[in-house]
């Protein structure tokens, strides 16, 4: 995909110094993510946001959700990258409950899904963007999440029910 010798941080540099800095912004967020959050911090729930992202990136989502959240962990923050199994245990570290008790939501059954289940967490698989499209119908969709979602305002009710309170 990438021409010998490709180097992703010196390209994004050279991109930042030509005024093309790496960005996104309110309008770049899924209709979902905000009534989703607000739905888990209702619900009294700790929060937090992962994945593979620079430093730069996790500024911005800072930027974004940092009210919504009580984390937000980069793969650029935590010295590894998803799926490596030292991502997910930095992730487990920083959250404040057990493993057993995290639910990691992803759209990749690779990247997300698989190595998550693999280090204790509780998983959902969310049906969108194109890996979501991709792996909806392999088998390990339908097994290996402890629920598929469609938009993440489902979380709430899908937890409530997986912790047996639903109402």
């Amino acid at each position: 995909m990438f021409r010998p010798g490709f180097d992703l941080d010196e390209e994004r540099e050279r991109r930042a110094a030509a005024g093309q800095p790496e960005w996104f912004g309110e309008d770049d967020l899924y209709d979902d993510v905000r009534p989703a959050l607000a739905a888990l911090r209702t619900a009294g729930l700790w929060l937090g946001i992962a994945g593979t992202q620079t430093v730069r990136a996790g500024g911005l989502l800072r930027g974004l959700l940092e009210s919504d959240v009580d984390l937000i962990g980069t793969s650029d923050d935590w010295g590894a990258s998803k799926p490596d199994p030292v991502f997910f245990e930095r992730l487990t570290k920083a959250v404040p409950v057990f493993s057993a008790e995290t639910l990691y939501v992803g759209d990749r059954l690779d990247n997300d899904i698989r190595p998550a289940a693999k280090a204790g967490l509780r998983t959902a698989l969310i049906r969108r963007g194109p890996w979501g499209t991709i792996q909806q119908h392999h088998p390990d969709a339908a097994q290996l999440p402890t629920m598929r979602i469609d938009s993440l305002v489902e979380l709430r009710d899908g937890i409530a029910k997986c912790n047996g309170t639903a109402r």
